[in-house]
């Protein structure tokens, strides 16, 4: 990804479920050094915002997809990001506007 000179986007969402494991655990050493990881300038956070609200409804409109899931998908598509990569495969059978192609992580040419 780096030597193709991509950049990883990934939304507060995300950073948020990361931090659960080291503020239940009570290291909060940890917890800082996966908001550091966050910050890298590679790695751009998406802010679940105004603009991914209505998006949110759209994907939201498919009941089959969870509110996390949406939450994911409707921040990448407030960005136009061109590729999602999820670890659920049955998400990499939907089509979200806005984001070009969703894939598998086992599928994913990375």
């Amino acid at each position: 990804m780096l030597a193709r000179g991509d950049q990883l986007y990934t939304s507060t969402l995300t950073v948020g479920e990361i931090l659960i494991k080291p503020v239940v655990s009570h290291h909060p050493e940890l917890a800082e050094r996966y908001l550091a990881f966050f910050r890298r300038p590679s790695i751009t956070v998406l802010p679940f915002d105004f603009k991914a609200a209505p998006l949110y409804a759209r994907v939201r409109e498919d009941r089959t997809i969870r509110p996390p899931d949406a939450v994911q998908l409707a921040c990448a598509a407030a960005a136009e990001i061109d590729l999602f990569i999820t670890n659920d495969a049955r998400l990499s059978q939907k089509v979200v506007s806005g984001v070009n192609f969703i894939s598998s992580l086992e599928r994913a040419l990375i």
